[in-house]
């Protein structure tokens, strides 16, 4: 066991040796620029979900009353609603509580204020599937008492439609961009090999195995890695701190609070993670490649 740890210790010696030279740190910047990109994306991405959260992705319907219709009259339409099947859920929203609410968007106090009186209608907020919305809202439109009816069914399959693309995206630019680390880290490993491909010739001739010729450029490749997935948590977290600056100005003037999220810890320790096991595969991929070519004289 004690001679396993020498090996390894010493194959690891080797290989932070030769990161430590100008090739392995600019590979490591190459590596981390290049993830960047995917990670810096999912943190937006999950950073939106708490306003994504607010808005619903199924197909709604709005149903506004007459002006001059009656709370009887809104309630006998409230039981006629929540007998239709097609109505998955229903929401009253009286006209007092709209009013409320748009007196809470900045600049609207004033507008409310000089009409003198309440402007909105009593409403029905109502959810269906979206194979029959259409179908539903003409049919809606038609009842007594409704003056307009407004259904959201293409906003919604809109949104949902570019938050599918938004992740599609980032899975392929990841996997690009993984498959270019890949390439980053095998020809760094290549241009070791043939450096020191007298050495090993030697190594060769004296009795040593593959496994220990592989090992220390397996932790060249793995130390690439992880120290690019680190960059790339430092560019991200750099680049949201300026986001931050110009985001927070516009979310106060709108009342609010919002900023761009860094990572969670987890996820930040699995991109670099992930990040040394693509250099343990660039490295692994290029030490079976050459070493095949290379034999003792």
């Amino acid at each position: 066991m004690s001679a396993w740890l020498r090996q390894h210790r010493h194959a690891f010696g080797q290989a932070l040796r030769r990161f430590t030279k100008a090739t392995g740190l600019a590979s490591a910047l190459v590596i981390g620029i290049a993830l960047s990109l995917p990670a810096g994306g999912y943190t937006l991405l999950e950073s939106l979900r708490a306003i994504a959260a607010r808005l619903t992705l199924e197909p709604q319907i709005s149903l506004f009353l007459q002006p001059e219709a009656k709370r009887a009259e809104a309630e006998a339409l409230g039981k006629r609603l929540r007998a239709d099947p097609r109505v998955a859920t229903l929401r009253f929203v009286a006209r007092e509580d709209a009013l409320r609410e748009l007196q809470a968007v900045e600049g609207f106090p004033e507008i409310i204020a000089a009409l003198g009186r309440n402007p909105l209608p009593d409403a029905f907020v109502l959810s269906t599937n979206a194979a029959a919305v259409d179908a539903l809202a003409a049919d809606l439109a038609k009842l007594p008492g409704v003056a307009h009816v407004q259904a959201d069914a293409v906003w919604a399959r809109r949104l949902a439609a570019l938050a599918g693309i938004a992740k599609l995206g980032l899975w392929l630019l990841a996997g690009l961009l993984g498959t270019g680390l890949v390439a980053v880290t095998f020809n760094t490993i290549r241009l070791q090999i043939l450096t020191q491909r007298d050495e090993i010739e030697v190594s060769k001739l004296i009795g040593a195995t593959d496994a220990f010729i592989r090992r220390p450029f397996y932790y060249l490749g793995l130390l690439q890695g992880l120290a690019g997935g680190a960059v790339a948590v430092g560019i991200v977290a750099a680049a949201l701190a300026l986001l931050n600056r110009e985001v927070s100005v516009l979310a106060e003037s709108y009342g609010s609070s919002f900023r761009f999220a860094f990572l969670p810890a987890g996820d930040a320790l699995a991109v670099v993670l992930f990040a040394g096991l693509l250099g343990w595969l660039g490295a692994h991929l290029s030490v079976s490649r050459h070493l095949r070519d290379i034999e003792p004289g």
